[in-house]
């Protein structure tokens, strides 16, 4: 077998190392995470910029007491019991009752304590989980009033309305890339943290609730049959006017 040159062979050993470089950077760039992009000093990404946090908060009710009655009104008991419902649902911890002590109204809130005691333990808040303290307003002019307090877990972005640059046009250059401002976006994501009812689902999905075996037998039978698996409201057509289109 006839040797190549020692000058060729050191190229072709050359060229084989650079290809295993080559290859072996690009094996490299395919497992590359992802660096986020970073424009005029913070991301370009809004949901970078103003991330939404999870965090315990309050749920507060007021409930307004005059002076001279010591019950709830109608409309403050269905304040009390959507409260506790709310706290069946969604409340991290027991339920916190502020009354008002040294005030013109506090005879008649510590009245109205008692019953709000009983519409909480109706609902199924149980008893061990209701704290009442007396507080002292800072103003005493105005009227005190009882609060209700739970901890509840709560999603939060912002604060907005932040400008750390100068949107005018000047001779930096950096004016002159089209990058995103600062504030861009915050108004959405806080709205969406606003809206959202459940802050654990902005973090992972839920989980899957049982199927209704009854309906699922009814829609894989008639399936089974070739019949139309739709449900048909015998009432659908009761409100309409015109016998257009049926």
């Amino acid at each position: 077998m006839k040797k190549l040159p020692t000058a060729r062979r050191g190229s072709r050993m050359r060229l084989m190392r650079a290809l295993a470089m080559l290859g072996f950077a690009a094996a490299l760039a395919g497992c590359q995470i992802h660096r986020e992009v970073v424009a005029d000093g913070y991301p370009r990404d809004e949901r970078r910029r103003h991330p939404i946090s999870i965090r315990e908060a309050n749920r507060t009710v007021e409930i307004f007491i005059g002076i001279k009655r010591g019950s709830l009104t109608p409309n403050q008991r269905a304040d009390v019991v959507a409260f506790a419902h709310e706290w069946l649902h969604e409340s991290t911890g027991g339920i916190i009752i502020d009354v008002p002590a040294d005030t013109s109204n506090a005879r008649a809130s510590a009245d109205a304590l008692n019953e709000i005691r009983s519409l909480l333990v109706t609902i199924g808040v149980p008893s061990h989980a209701i704290e009442a303290r007396p507080y002292r307003p800072v103003t005493p002019i105005k009227l005190a009033t009882i609060r209700l307090n739970y901890p509840k877990m709560t999603a939060e972005a912002g604060p907005c309305g932040q400008w750390p640059r100068d949107l005018g046009a000047s001779y930096d250059s950096r004016d002159r890339e089209n990058y995103q401002y600062w504030n861009l976006g915050c108004a959405n994501q806080r709205n969406l943290a606003a809206m959202v009812e459940y802050p654990a689902d902005l973090i992972q999905p839920r989980g899957e609730t049982a199927t209704f075996a009854a309906r699922r037998s009814t829609v894989l039978e008639k399936y089974r049959k070739g019949e139309p698996t739709a449900t048909v409201n015998p009432d659908a057509n009761k409100g309409k006017v015109s016998e257009i289109g049926q």
